[in-house]
């Protein structure tokens, strides 16, 4: 994958990037936001460095190590990806409360709308913002978005040296057993729909 050049990186602050997601997913992983290389690119976790793949591939979710710009295999799989925040910036902490908590409020309806699975959120200090849930730890949370279940596993930046890509794994592990198991909402198969949605994809707005 092509690096981005200084002009195209500074070119990509403020942007959006398309999300990965189609209805009935068995996880769709959010972000906080995308970074700058992601915001040029159009890959989601595309940053050297950044630990996204390599434990979504340790963990056995996808059988290979995929590269980000071969992130729409991941539907395959049954997998997806969206953010908190759909704005591309140099840092998360760029991010304002206010704008995390909107991005929450879109999320929680994005995820009524496909229904998937899980939901896993990549970051422990963004989920307590966008969701005012102040005391909120890693793992499972004990309240979901309709009949989808809500995760939160630690940020795969590199910057987050408080876990290793061994202990990222791990967490990324537990998430696929408890989803493969029905154990993400509390049965052995998945509660029946109402109604279909649409398939396609999800744009940022």
């Amino acid at each position: 994958m092509p690096k981005p050049t200084a002009e195209q990186l500074l070119a990509a602050r403020d942007s959006t990037i398309e999300d990965i997601t189609a209805p009935g997913l068995r996880v769709l992983f959010c972000g906080i936001n995308p970074g700058l290389w992601s915001g040029a690119t159009g890959h989601h976790f595309a940053r050297p460095g950044n630990r996204f793949w390599p434990a979504l591939h340790r963990s056995g979710f996808t059988p290979r190590q995929f590269r980000p710009d071969e992130q729409r295999q991941l539907l395959d799989l049954g997998l997806g990806i969206t953010n908190v925040a759909p704005r591309a910036t140099a840092r998360a902490d760029e991010l304002t409360a206010e704008e995390l908590r909107a991005g929450g409020a879109a999320l929680a309806e994005r995820v009524l709308r496909l229904r998937p699975r899980a939901l896993a959120v990549l970051g422990i200090g963004a989920y307590r913002t966008a969701f005012g849930r102040r005391t909120a730890s890693i793992g499972r949370q004990e309240q979901g978005i309709g009949d989808t279940a809500v995760w939160v596993l630690p940020n795969p930046s590199g910057l987050n040296a408080h876990y290793t890509l061994d202990a990222l794994a791990a967490e990324f592990a537990g998430l696929r057993a408890a989803v493969s198991q029905g154990v993400a909402f509390g049965t052995e198969e998945r509660p029946q729909r109402g109604s279909q949605s649409p398939a396609g994809t999800l744009r940022t707005r």
